[in-house]
């Protein structure tokens, strides 16, 4: 090979070398708002740090620089106007984020092929989590609804909802090795603790794991996803070994935001007791339930119900009208509840009675066969 032939090769791959900048540039204009500050956020696994802002023009543009950024695209956050517009950058792009109007709704990306997928399913969820919101005000400002205007509006916000998380997993599944999946796995509506099922939701954080491990492997999210993986195995195990004659714990919030579990009840006689608010039956067993309830509780007895629902108002406005008594929680996640998973329960309602000792004694009774066990195990 000749010094020539040589130079050039060694001129050539000098020059590829080169082009893998670790700089980033971010510009754009934002149309439609007086306010004038814009933010750039880094968004690392354990932290959230603003590291540059800048001030629009009187055109609306601005410009950001990062002169050290990662090779593997890492989260970033453009805050304007108490909104976020999340974005996933690596070093050497040149990225053009552009908004009129509602700056999340409306926003575009250009330049990154995984901001822009990201946007894809951002939009869409906020977008989907702003519906459910109006809803809610609707359901809850309105104190002279008709039985069925309240039926649809209970309807339409199911079905939003459920619409939504559908939209969600399905996003996950078919971008399985895009940090934009990592982003659309933490997630969640409100009153959502899990993506969709509690630690069955492993099977969805495991797949995204192995896939962006592949693809990204030195990404700072990879560790924080298999971590995640091993404390969902973890807990899967343990509620695998609870013998028969325990019963699994539970922790769900009361409608003043409570924590309450279920084992802060031990020595009680404690009847376990899944409804729904939106169930006609709901209320004459509940009724019931009232009268069983003023005669043993006295005597060591405890009510714990879970509202199989996903509207907050609904429920509330339940337990109020009803004036229940006793420990009333949920987690609003409706049939897509861990605690249904956790008890194998089939249908709505369900109940299991649970002795002073913490064993599951019997299940599904009502009336007068309440009344006997009861009086069998408070003697």
């Amino acid at each position: 090979m000749s010094k020539k032939t040589l130079f050039v090769m060694c001129a050539a791959v000098a020059g590829l070398c080169g082009c893998q900048s670790s700089k980033v540039r971010i510009s754009g204009r934002f149309v439609g708002s007086d306010v004038k500050n814009i933010y750039l956020e880094e968004v690392l696994p354990l932290r959230q740090t603003v590291v540059d802002s800048t001030t629009l023009a009187d055109d609306g543009s601005y410009r950001f620089q990062l002169r050290e950024a990662s090779g593997t695209p890492s989260l970033y956050n453009l805050i304007y106007n108490g909104e976020r517009i999340p974005l996933l950058l690596s070093g050497g792009d040149r990225v053009t984020v552009n908004s009129v109007g509602s700056i999340v709704r409306n926003y575009t990306v250009e330049g990154s092929d995984e901001s822009e997928l990201l946007r894809q399913f951002y939009q869409a969820f906020v977008a989907g989590a702003q519906r459910l919101d109006e809803i809610a005000q609707q359901f809850a400002a309105a104190e002279d609804l008709s039985e069925e205007q309240r039926q649809t509006l209970m309807k339409q916000y199911t079905d939003e909802y459920f619409r939504i998380r559908r939209e969600q997993l399905r996003f996950i599944v078919e971008n399985p090795a895009s940090l934009a999946a990592v982003y659309a796995l933490y997630q969640r509506l409100p009153g959502d603790a899990y993506l969709f099922n509690g630690d069955s939701d492993v099977v969805y954080y495991r797949q995204v794991a192995e896939a962006v491990e592949q693809k990204y492997p030195e990404s700072p999210y990879v560790q924080s996803l298999l971590a995640e993986v091993a404390r969902m195995d973890a807990r899967i195990d343990l509620a695998s070994k609870i013998t028969e004659t325990s019963y699994p714990d539970l922790e769900m919030t009361d409608m003043f935001g409570k924590k309450v579990r279920l084992s802060s009840l031990a020595g009680k006689v404690i009847l376990l007791d899944f409804w729904s608010a939106e169930l006609g039956t709901s209320n004459a067993l509940n009724a019931d339930l009232k009268e069983i309830y003023a005669r043993y509780a006295d005597r060591g007895f405890e009510v714990y119900q879970v509202a199989v629902d996903v509207s907050k108002p609904l429920w509330i406005n339940a337990v109020q009208e009803q004036q229940l008594p006793w420990i009333s929680v949920t987690d609003l996640r409706g049939r897509a509840s861990s605690s249904l998973m956790l008890y194998n329960v089939q249908h709505i309602p369900a109940n299991f009675l649970i002795d002073k000792e913490g064993s599951i004694v019997a299940k599904d009774l009502y009336g007068k066969s309440l009344e006997a066990k009861l009086d069998e195990l408070l003697r």
